[in-house]
Protein backbone atom coordinates (compact mmCIF):
# COMPACT_ATOMS: atom_id res chain seq x y z
CA UNK A 1 0.00 0.00 0.00
CA UNK A 2 1.03 3.15 -1.12
CA UNK A 3 2.11 5.53 2.14
CA UNK A 4 0.26 8.78 1.12
CA UNK A 5 1.14 10.71 4.19
CA UNK A 6 3.64 13.54 3.33
CA UNK A 7 0.86 14.89 1.13
CA UNK A 8 -1.08 15.84 4.50
CA UNK A 9 1.67 17.31 6.16
CA UNK A 10 0.83 20.81 6.85
CA UNK A 11 2.30 23.96 5.39
CA UNK A 12 3.01 27.71 6.32
CA UNK A 13 3.35 29.99 4.29
CA UNK A 14 3.31 33.94 5.54
CA UNK A 15 0.03 34.56 7.32
CA UNK A 16 -1.49 31.06 5.11
CA UNK A 17 -1.59 27.70 7.08
CA UNK A 18 -2.80 25.06 5.41
CA UNK A 19 -3.60 21.64 5.98
CA UNK A 20 -2.07 19.62 3.50
CA UNK A 21 0.06 19.94 0.43
CA UNK A 22 -2.37 19.35 -2.21
CA UNK A 23 -4.26 22.06 -4.05
CA UNK A 24 -6.62 22.48 -6.88
CA UNK A 25 -5.01 23.65 -10.52
CA UNK A 26 -6.69 26.61 -11.88
CA UNK A 27 -9.03 25.32 -15.05
CA UNK A 28 -10.58 27.14 -17.13
CA UNK A 29 -14.63 25.76 -16.75
CA UNK A 30 -16.49 28.72 -18.74
CA UNK A 31 -19.59 28.45 -16.13
CA UNK A 32 -20.48 31.85 -15.27
CA UNK A 33 -22.78 33.68 -17.32
CA UNK A 34 -22.18 37.06 -18.48
CA UNK A 35 -19.26 36.95 -16.02
CA UNK A 36 -21.03 36.06 -12.51
CA UNK A 37 -20.24 32.78 -10.85
CA UNK A 38 -23.47 31.22 -9.71
CA UNK A 39 -24.22 29.09 -6.84
CA UNK A 40 -23.36 25.87 -8.87
CA UNK A 41 -19.76 27.58 -9.43
CA UNK A 42 -19.83 28.17 -5.34
CA UNK A 43 -21.12 24.48 -5.19
CA UNK A 44 -18.46 22.80 -7.14
CA UNK A 45 -15.50 24.73 -5.36
CA UNK A 46 -16.90 23.81 -2.22
CA UNK A 47 -17.24 20.24 -2.91
CA UNK A 48 -13.31 19.94 -3.27
CA UNK A 49 -12.80 21.93 0.22
CA UNK A 50 -15.35 19.65 1.93
CA UNK A 51 -13.07 16.64 0.63
CA UNK A 52 -9.62 17.34 2.01
CA UNK A 53 -8.34 19.62 -0.75
CA UNK A 54 -6.04 22.31 0.84
CA UNK A 55 -5.83 25.28 -0.70
CA UNK A 56 -8.37 25.73 -4.09
CA UNK A 57 -7.40 27.86 -6.74
CA UNK A 58 -9.89 29.11 -8.80
CA UNK A 59 -10.27 29.34 -12.51
CA UNK A 60 -8.75 32.13 -14.41
CA UNK A 61 -10.81 35.21 -13.37
CA UNK A 62 -10.50 38.37 -16.15
CA UNK A 63 -9.61 41.33 -14.44
CA UNK A 64 -10.50 45.26 -15.58
CA UNK A 65 -9.80 45.13 -19.26
CA UNK A 66 -11.89 45.12 -21.64
CA UNK A 67 -10.07 42.31 -23.39
CA UNK A 68 -8.90 40.37 -21.06
CA UNK A 69 -10.67 37.49 -21.74
CA UNK A 70 -12.40 36.01 -25.44
CA UNK A 71 -15.39 33.88 -23.64
CA UNK A 72 -18.92 35.60 -22.18
CA UNK A 73 -18.50 32.78 -19.66
CA UNK A 74 -15.52 33.34 -18.08
CA UNK A 75 -15.56 34.63 -14.98
CA UNK A 76 -15.12 38.41 -14.32
CA UNK A 77 -13.56 39.79 -11.35
CA UNK A 78 -14.66 43.00 -11.13
CA UNK A 79 -18.38 44.81 -11.03
CA UNK A 80 -20.82 44.59 -8.36
CA UNK A 81 -22.70 41.01 -9.88
CA UNK A 82 -19.44 39.39 -10.19
CA UNK A 83 -17.95 40.40 -6.96
CA UNK A 84 -21.04 39.24 -5.13
CA UNK A 85 -21.04 35.61 -6.62
CA UNK A 86 -17.28 35.20 -6.13
CA UNK A 87 -18.38 36.32 -2.24
CA UNK A 88 -20.76 33.28 -2.32
CA UNK A 89 -17.95 31.23 -3.65
CA UNK A 90 -15.39 31.79 -0.43
CA UNK A 91 -17.84 32.38 1.93
CA UNK A 92 -19.10 28.45 1.18
CA UNK A 93 -15.46 27.19 0.64
CA UNK A 94 -15.15 28.50 4.22
CA UNK A 95 -17.65 26.92 5.60
CA UNK A 96 -16.54 23.08 4.31
CA UNK A 97 -13.31 24.06 5.71
CA UNK A 98 -11.55 25.13 2.51
CA UNK A 99 -9.28 27.74 1.72
CA UNK A 100 -9.47 29.74 -1.66
CA UNK A 101 -7.48 32.23 -3.81
CA UNK A 102 -8.49 33.42 -7.29
CA UNK A 103 -6.54 33.08 -10.28
CA UNK A 104 -6.15 36.71 -11.83
CA UNK A 105 -6.09 36.47 -15.51
CA UNK A 106 -5.66 38.27 -18.71
CA UNK A 107 -5.55 36.09 -21.87
CA UNK A 108 -3.39 39.25 -23.85
CA UNK A 109 -2.94 38.27 -27.45
CA UNK A 110 -4.01 34.61 -27.38
CA UNK A 111 -7.61 36.33 -27.37
CA UNK A 112 -9.19 35.88 -30.31
CA UNK A 113 -10.10 39.30 -32.00
CA UNK A 114 -13.53 40.71 -31.40
CA UNK A 115 -14.60 38.04 -28.65
CA UNK A 116 -15.66 38.05 -25.25
CA UNK A 117 -17.63 40.08 -22.66
CA UNK A 118 -16.78 43.57 -25.43
CA UNK A 119 -15.93 42.24 -28.65
CA UNK A 120 -15.21 45.62 -30.04
CA UNK A 121 -12.01 46.28 -27.29
CA UNK A 122 -8.52 46.68 -28.63
CA UNK A 123 -6.42 43.11 -27.80
CA UNK A 124 -4.09 44.79 -25.21
CA UNK A 125 -0.24 42.77 -25.60
CA UNK A 126 2.89 44.03 -25.64
CA UNK A 127 3.88 45.26 -28.75
CA UNK A 128 0.73 44.23 -30.50
CA UNK A 129 1.79 41.53 -32.64
CA UNK A 130 0.39 37.69 -32.07
CA UNK A 131 3.29 35.17 -31.30
CA UNK A 132 2.67 33.75 -35.33
CA UNK A 133 2.90 37.63 -36.26
CA UNK A 134 -0.08 38.85 -36.96
CA UNK A 135 -0.77 42.33 -36.57
CA UNK A 136 -3.29 43.53 -33.74
CA UNK A 137 -3.55 47.11 -35.24
CA UNK A 138 -2.37 48.29 -31.25
CA UNK A 139 -0.09 48.54 -29.65
CA UNK A 140 -0.37 50.10 -26.13
CA UNK A 141 1.28 53.16 -24.41
CA UNK A 142 3.00 53.06 -21.31
CA UNK A 143 -0.09 54.80 -20.03
CA UNK A 144 -2.14 51.47 -20.96
CA UNK A 145 0.71 49.74 -20.18
CA UNK A 146 -0.32 51.27 -16.67
CA UNK A 147 -3.73 50.74 -16.68
CA UNK A 148 -3.46 46.98 -17.13
CA UNK A 149 -1.05 46.50 -14.09
CA UNK A 150 -3.08 48.74 -11.93
CA UNK A 151 -6.25 46.19 -12.86
CA UNK A 152 -4.45 43.40 -11.46
CA UNK A 153 -4.06 45.77 -8.35
CA UNK A 154 -7.62 45.99 -8.36
CA UNK A 155 -8.25 42.33 -8.39
CA UNK A 156 -6.48 41.35 -5.41
CA UNK A 157 -7.04 44.28 -3.19
CA UNK A 158 -10.86 42.98 -4.45
CA UNK A 159 -10.39 39.78 -3.51
CA UNK A 160 -9.19 40.84 0.19
CA UNK A 161 -12.05 42.45 0.96
CA UNK A 162 -14.24 39.35 -0.43
CA UNK A 163 -12.10 37.29 2.52
CA UNK A 164 -9.60 35.08 -0.33
CA UNK A 165 -6.78 33.51 1.35
CA UNK A 166 -4.22 34.04 -0.23
CA UNK A 167 -3.88 35.08 -4.84
CA UNK A 168 -2.29 33.94 -7.81
CA UNK A 169 -1.08 35.45 -10.58
CA UNK A 170 -1.44 33.88 -14.01
CA UNK A 171 1.90 34.56 -15.88
CA UNK A 172 2.04 31.57 -18.05
CA UNK A 173 0.72 30.07 -21.32
CA UNK A 174 0.66 32.70 -23.64
CA UNK A 175 -1.46 34.98 -21.75
CA UNK A 176 -0.96 38.99 -21.15
CA UNK A 177 2.37 38.63 -18.47
CA UNK A 178 3.93 35.50 -20.76
CA UNK A 179 3.51 37.65 -23.66
CA UNK A 180 5.12 40.24 -22.10
CA UNK A 181 8.21 38.06 -20.89
CA UNK A 182 8.72 36.16 -24.52
CA UNK A 183 10.60 37.38 -27.46
CA UNK A 184 8.41 36.48 -30.22
CA UNK A 185 5.49 39.06 -28.43
CA UNK A 186 7.30 41.54 -26.66
CA UNK A 187 9.31 43.83 -29.40
CA UNK A 188 9.37 46.67 -27.06
CA UNK A 189 12.48 49.28 -27.27
CA UNK A 190 11.43 50.93 -23.83
CA UNK A 191 11.66 49.91 -20.49
CA UNK A 192 9.21 46.94 -21.11
CA UNK A 193 11.73 45.40 -23.60
CA UNK A 194 14.81 43.82 -23.72
CA UNK A 195 16.54 40.84 -22.89
CA UNK A 196 14.88 38.10 -20.30
CA UNK A 197 15.15 39.85 -17.01
CA UNK A 198 14.34 43.08 -18.70
CA UNK A 199 11.05 41.41 -19.98
CA UNK A 200 10.15 41.22 -16.51
CA UNK A 201 9.66 44.46 -16.14
CA UNK A 202 5.89 44.37 -16.51
CA UNK A 203 5.61 41.10 -14.75
CA UNK A 204 7.44 43.32 -11.31
CA UNK A 205 5.12 45.85 -11.91
CA UNK A 206 1.94 43.70 -11.37
CA UNK A 207 3.63 41.69 -8.18
CA UNK A 208 4.16 44.92 -6.74
CA UNK A 209 0.91 46.60 -7.09
CA UNK A 210 -0.31 43.22 -6.17
CA UNK A 211 1.69 43.06 -3.00
CA UNK A 212 0.60 46.48 -2.60
CA UNK A 213 -3.11 45.66 -2.11
CA UNK A 214 -2.81 42.58 -0.35
CA UNK A 215 -0.49 43.39 1.91
CA UNK A 216 2.76 41.79 3.64
CA UNK A 217 1.21 38.72 5.33
CA UNK A 218 -0.98 37.38 2.51
CA UNK A 219 1.81 35.30 -0.01
CA UNK A 220 1.62 35.41 -3.86
CA UNK A 221 1.60 32.56 -5.57
CA UNK A 222 3.20 33.89 -9.47
CA UNK A 223 2.14 30.91 -12.65
CA UNK A 224 4.52 30.76 -15.26
CA UNK A 225 5.47 28.13 -17.79
CA UNK A 226 8.01 27.23 -20.39
CA UNK A 227 5.84 25.85 -22.51
CA UNK A 228 2.58 27.78 -24.27
CA UNK A 229 -0.18 25.90 -25.89
CA UNK A 230 0.83 26.61 -29.27
CA UNK A 231 4.73 26.39 -29.00
CA UNK A 232 5.31 23.15 -26.97
CA UNK A 233 9.26 23.21 -27.32
CA UNK A 234 9.78 27.10 -27.22
CA UNK A 235 11.15 27.96 -23.62
CA UNK A 236 12.13 31.34 -21.91
CA UNK A 237 15.16 29.65 -20.13
CA UNK A 238 17.35 27.36 -21.71
CA UNK A 239 19.51 26.22 -18.89
CA UNK A 240 19.82 27.26 -14.77
CA UNK A 241 22.25 30.08 -15.98
CA UNK A 242 18.97 31.88 -17.70
CA UNK A 243 16.44 30.79 -15.26
CA UNK A 244 18.17 32.06 -12.06
CA UNK A 245 18.48 35.42 -12.48
CA UNK A 246 14.64 35.31 -14.49
CA UNK A 247 12.94 33.72 -11.18
CA UNK A 248 15.33 35.84 -8.67
CA UNK A 249 13.26 39.10 -10.59
CA UNK A 250 10.07 37.68 -9.81
CA UNK A 251 10.80 36.91 -6.44
CA UNK A 252 12.63 39.95 -5.97
CA UNK A 253 9.59 41.76 -6.84
CA UNK A 254 7.92 39.95 -4.03
CA UNK A 255 6.78 36.43 -4.91
CA UNK A 256 6.40 34.02 -2.60
CA UNK A 257 5.07 30.52 -3.90
CA UNK A 258 6.68 29.82 -7.68
CA UNK A 259 4.00 27.74 -9.51
CA UNK A 260 5.59 25.90 -12.15
CA UNK A 261 3.53 24.90 -15.13
CA UNK A 262 4.63 21.88 -16.64
CA UNK A 263 2.64 19.13 -18.98
CA UNK A 264 3.78 16.33 -16.85
CA UNK A 265 5.41 16.48 -13.69
CA UNK A 266 8.01 13.90 -14.13
CA UNK A 267 9.78 15.26 -16.85
CA UNK A 268 13.28 16.67 -16.23
CA UNK A 269 13.69 20.30 -16.73
CA UNK A 270 17.04 20.27 -17.88
CA UNK A 271 18.03 16.73 -18.66
CA UNK A 272 21.40 17.56 -19.82
CA UNK A 273 22.18 18.89 -17.00
CA UNK A 274 20.66 16.22 -14.28
CA UNK A 275 19.56 12.91 -16.36
CA UNK A 276 16.58 11.70 -17.04
CA UNK A 277 15.18 11.83 -13.58
CA UNK A 278 16.29 15.21 -12.78
CA UNK A 279 14.65 18.13 -11.00
CA UNK A 280 11.39 18.55 -12.82
CA UNK A 281 10.54 22.57 -13.53
CA UNK A 282 9.27 23.41 -9.88
CA UNK A 283 12.11 21.31 -8.38
CA UNK A 284 14.46 23.83 -10.28
CA UNK A 285 12.25 26.81 -8.90
CA UNK A 286 13.05 25.98 -5.28
CA UNK A 287 16.57 24.69 -6.10
CA UNK A 288 16.98 28.20 -7.58
CA UNK A 289 15.06 30.67 -5.18
CA UNK A 290 14.73 28.80 -1.97
CA UNK A 291 10.68 29.72 -2.12
CA UNK A 292 8.52 27.01 -1.86
CA UNK A 293 7.03 25.82 -5.35
CA UNK A 294 3.68 24.15 -6.37
CA UNK A 295 4.40 21.27 -9.17
CA UNK A 296 1.56 20.28 -11.62
CA UNK A 297 1.08 18.51 -14.73
CA UNK A 298 -0.73 15.13 -15.32
CA UNK A 299 -0.80 14.22 -11.66
CA UNK A 300 -2.56 10.70 -11.88
CA UNK A 301 -3.07 10.49 -15.16
CA UNK A 302 -1.01 9.27 -18.57
CA UNK A 303 -0.82 12.21 -20.33
CA UNK A 304 -1.22 16.10 -20.78
CA UNK A 305 -4.63 18.47 -20.74
CA UNK A 306 -4.27 19.48 -24.06
CA UNK A 307 -3.95 16.38 -25.40
CA UNK A 308 -7.11 15.81 -23.89
CA UNK A 309 -9.13 17.75 -26.55
CA UNK A 310 -6.54 15.88 -29.21
CA UNK A 311 -9.17 13.39 -28.63
CA UNK A 312 -6.64 11.28 -26.62
CA UNK A 313 -8.37 9.69 -23.16
CA UNK A 314 -6.12 9.97 -19.92
CA UNK A 315 -5.82 6.76 -17.27
CA UNK A 316 -3.82 5.70 -14.97
CA UNK A 317 -2.79 6.26 -11.18
CA UNK A 318 1.11 4.45 -11.10
CA UNK A 319 2.59 7.97 -11.05
CA UNK A 320 1.32 9.15 -7.54
CA UNK A 321 4.23 7.23 -6.21
CA UNK A 322 7.02 9.07 -8.19
CA UNK A 323 4.92 12.17 -7.10
CA UNK A 324 5.03 11.03 -3.62
CA UNK A 325 9.36 10.34 -3.95
CA UNK A 326 9.79 13.53 -5.30
CA UNK A 327 7.87 15.49 -2.49
CA UNK A 328 9.28 13.52 0.15
CA UNK A 329 12.94 14.59 -1.19
CA UNK A 330 11.77 18.03 -0.97
CA UNK A 331 12.05 18.32 -4.69
CA UNK A 332 8.72 21.15 -4.11
CA UNK A 333 6.40 21.69 -1.50
CA UNK A 334 3.22 21.36 -2.96
CA UNK A 335 1.39 19.66 -6.11
CA UNK A 336 -1.62 20.89 -7.95
CA UNK A 337 -4.50 18.43 -9.19
CA UNK A 338 -6.22 18.99 -12.30
CA UNK A 339 -8.46 16.72 -14.37
CA UNK A 340 -8.53 14.12 -11.94
CA UNK A 341 -9.92 16.46 -9.44
CA UNK A 342 -12.10 17.55 -12.00
CA UNK A 343 -13.44 13.99 -12.14
CA UNK A 344 -13.16 12.95 -9.09
CA UNK A 345 -14.13 15.60 -5.92
CA UNK A 346 -13.24 13.26 -3.67
CA UNK A 347 -9.64 12.18 -5.42
CA UNK A 348 -7.72 13.95 -2.25
CA UNK A 349 -10.15 12.29 0.56
CA UNK A 350 -9.38 8.66 -1.02
CA UNK A 351 -5.65 9.27 -1.61
CA UNK A 352 -5.68 10.49 2.55
CA UNK A 353 -7.18 6.80 2.93
CA UNK A 354 -5.21 4.62 0.78
CA UNK A 355 -8.21 3.84 -1.72
CA UNK A 356 -5.93 4.72 -4.71
CA UNK A 357 -8.14 1.68 -6.57
CA UNK A 358 -11.46 3.79 -6.43
CA UNK A 359 -9.95 6.95 -8.14
CA UNK A 360 -12.46 7.84 -10.88
CA UNK A 361 -11.06 7.44 -14.49
CA UNK A 362 -10.61 10.93 -15.96
CA UNK A 363 -13.40 11.49 -18.29
CA UNK A 364 -13.82 14.10 -21.04
CA UNK A 365 -17.68 14.70 -20.43
CA UNK A 366 -16.63 15.87 -17.22
CA UNK A 367 -15.58 19.31 -18.58
CA UNK A 368 -19.39 19.93 -20.22
CA UNK A 369 -20.58 19.59 -16.44
CA UNK A 370 -20.02 21.12 -13.20
CA UNK A 371 -19.73 17.90 -10.58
Amino acid sequence: MTDTSSLFRPIKIKGLDLPNRIVMAPMTRAFSPKGIPGQNVADYYARRAAADVGLIVTEGTLIRRESAGENENYPLFWGDKPLAGWKTVVEDVHAAGGKIAPQIWHQGAARAEGSGHFPDANTDSPSGVTFDGKDLNYTPTEEDIADMVAAYADAARDAMKLGFDTVEIHGAHGYLIDDFFWDKTNKRTDKYGGDLVGRTQFAKEVIQQVRAAVGDDTPIIFRWSQFKPYAYKDKLAHNPTELEPFLGALVDAGVDVLHASQRRFWEPEFADIDGEKGLNLAGWCKKLTGIPSITVGSVCLDNDFLSTFGGQEATGESNIENLIERLEREEFDMVAVGRALLTDPEWATKVKEGRLEDFKPFDKDSLKTLA
